[in-house]
């Protein structure tokens, strides 16, 4: 089974509930959209457990993008590299666990995710007249910063379902579930992932305390609440 996740946020026991919940294992496989960190208390303990799990692919979303970008201005000013170290450090609320094997996945992280069937991204993909233009034509601040992807008129009716995140699902419905957009009426409820142009997938943890993901291949979601 292939599943989604986007903007967990430090959240690992949440996570790692999600993770029961599912029954993921090693023949599974996980997409997680970024914004693995910032606002919850364990983002770095999330990140190294994501990390270690062969069969979890991760993106960079805006709140990894902002950290390297941070990480890049230190090598720049300094070459003590335990000075670099520990003001990263300082960066998370859990960062006495970042090393520098960390540091480095994160700077190696893609900005996107492409499959046989679904498109993987953060925030947006480059459109053009209604329609989607190959995702390796977006820049990386497209990919993790856009705000326009996720309006309900973007439905793109071309190429393959995108899957995204980085706006919770409640400011555009107030309510925290994954948002599906079919391509036509009556596939409203279709477990075939090709029948959805979009799916939205941020559940605004950090606000709502729901994480939530989706089953790929039967566009089943799946929460769990921290209340």
């Amino acid at each position: 089974m292939e599943y989604c996740i986007s903007d967990i946020h430090g959240y690992y026991d949440l996570f790692c509930r999600l993770l029961d919940k599912i029954k993921f294992g090693g023949g599974d496989t996980l997409y997680v959209l970024g914004d693995m960190v910032d606002k919850g208390p364990d983002s770095v303990r999330l990140a190294k457990l994501l990390f270690s799990m062969p069969n979890a692919h991760c993106i960079a979303g805006n709140h990894e993008y902002d950290f390297l970008k941070y990480y890049q201005a230190l090598m720049k000013q300094t070459e003590d590299y335990d000075l670099v170290l520990q003001k990263l450090r300082n960066y998370f609320t859990d960062g006495k666990l970042l090393d520098w094997d960390t540091v480095d996945r994160f700077d190696s992280l893609p900005f996107y995710a492409e499959t046989e069937r679904f498109i993987c991204v953060h925030a947006g993909v480059p459109i053009k007249d209604g329609k989607l233009l190959p995702v390796s034509h977006a820049t990386c601040n497209q990919l993790v910063y856009d705000r326009s992807f996720k309006d309900k008129d973007v439905l793109p009716q071309n190429g393959k379902c995108v899957l995204y995140g980085h706006t919770p699902v409640r400011c555009l419905t107030g309510r925290d579930e994954i948002l599906l957009y079919p391509r036509k009426a009556e596939a409203q409820s279709s477990p075939n992932i090709a029948d959805y142009c979009k799916i939205h997938l941020d559940t605004g943890v950090p606000i709502s305390g729901i994480l939530g993901c989706l089953a790929v291949d039967n566009c089943q979601a799946f929460y769990v609440s921290a209340r």
